[in-house]
């Protein structure tokens, strides 16, 4: 069967316009197009789209999805076994919010007591369990399985106000660069120098020990590997890159 692109818009919940600029860019080409100028979608189109909007629901940007699903190799079951798997891990990180919520409800209802480390125990436990669920294999064969549980503690031991300056400074870090990307700032720079500086103090409080080589080690994951490129690239390309060149110069002369 084949759909027009009206059809497929209402099918999928996405936009004609939305189709069109897929079509536009060859992330999603229709089956054909009439003389008439109307696109028609068959099957595979359509198996295609529905791997567009999970990539696009788990954050990855266009340009990435596109690089992923026409590499070769793609193995569509396995893409949504993937999806399939990510999404009962963040199932499980919706659960331990939900509890948090429901524990803090019956506190304020004067029903039982909750501490000020209870009322952010789920946001850092969310935290853990989604660096884990990304990036755990490959941090914990780089630095081993002590080196990561010692900063899974450090995280879930903090009280609320180391808490809230981790997610400050995490969140500064990120803005700096995307100011630094817009501005065209040389890794270099002091204005770069500032950012690395912030970002080993951000490192610094989960990590037992710090080191250069594990500093630049770390920052070659953020351009080498898409899933922490796109945790820093998300709203701005070019930050995962400028952070790591940046760490590379800096790392050792601060």
């Amino acid at each position: 069967m084949a759909y027009s692109i009206t059809e497929l818009s209402d099918l999928a919940g996405v936009s004609t316009r939305t189709l069109r600029y897929y079509d536009q860019i060859g992330l999603l080409k229709p089956l054909y197009v009439k003389e008439t100028g109307y696109r028609y979608y068959g099957e595979e189109e359509v198996n295609r789209l529905q791997q567009i909007l999970f990539y696009r629901a788990r954050g990855f940007d266009l340009k990435t999805i596109q690089h992923i699903i026409y590499q070769d190799n793609f193995d569509i079951i396995q893409a949504l076994e993937e999806h399939l798997q990510k999404l009962e891990e963040e199932r499980k990180r919706a659960d331990i919010l939900i509890q948090t919520v429901k524990q803090t409800i019956s506190c304020m209802k004067g029903v039982g007591q909750m501490t000020d480390q209870e009322k952010f125990k789920g946001f850092k436990e969310k935290v853990v369990q989604e660096n884990e669920a990304q990036y755990g294999k490959e941090i914990r064969s780089q630095y081993g399985d002590e080196s990561v549980d010692a900063a899974n503690k450090q995280v879930l031991d903090m009280t609320k106000e180391q808490w809230e300056s981790f997610k400050k400074l995490e969140n500064e870090i990120k803005e700096k660069l995307k100011e630094g990307v817009n501005l065209r700032i040389e890794p270099e720079s002091n204005e770069a120098k500032e950012i690395v500086k912030l970002h080993k103090a951000w490192l610094c409080m989960t990590w037992k020990k710090y080191t250069v080589s594990a500093h630049q080690g770390v920052s070659q994951m953020y351009v080498l590997d898409e899933r922490f490129k796109v945790y820093y690239d998300e709203e701005v390309e070019g930050c995962a890159e400028l952070l790591n060149k940046a760490i590379l110069y800096w790392a050792d002369k601060i």
